[in-house]
């Protein structure tokens, strides 16, 4: 049985270890909004693999493109647009296909009887 990507599954010691963090860099991410992690009722929080993904970009921003910590939020909320874009552009082209197929007229020799 394979976890949703959205799925919290990671506590914060697993997931900076999987980037190569410290858990304090985590916790700094979250303060400066960057990542928001699930949290148990005992306020533990739990990073999903898709929030782990999100890190490693941000990650890569910070420290192989030299970009800082506003950058990098500014990068991560065009890149979260771009994909939200990318989406809608699926969805009309999904209904254009559709209302494409609905005007198409019917085959002759349907079986209509005429």
């Amino acid at each position: 049985m394979t976890a949703n990507r959205g799925e919290p599954i990671f506590v914060i010691s697993v997931a900076a270890r999987m980037v190569g963090v410290h858990a304090q860099t985590l916790r700094y991410y979250e303060r400066a909004g960057l990542v928001e992690p699930s949290r148990s009722e005992g306020n533990r929080r739990y990073y999903s693999q898709a929030d782990v993904e999100r890190i490693m970009r941000i990650k890569t921003l910070i420290d192989d493109m030299g970009v800082n910590l506003a950058g990098a939020e500014v990068a991560m909320r065009l890149i979260q647009r771009i994909q939200d874009l990318e989406h809608e552009v699926q969805q009309v082209r999904a209904e254009l296909v559709h209302l494409r197929e609905s005007r198409r007229p019917p085959a002759l020799g349907d079986g209509s009887g005429l």
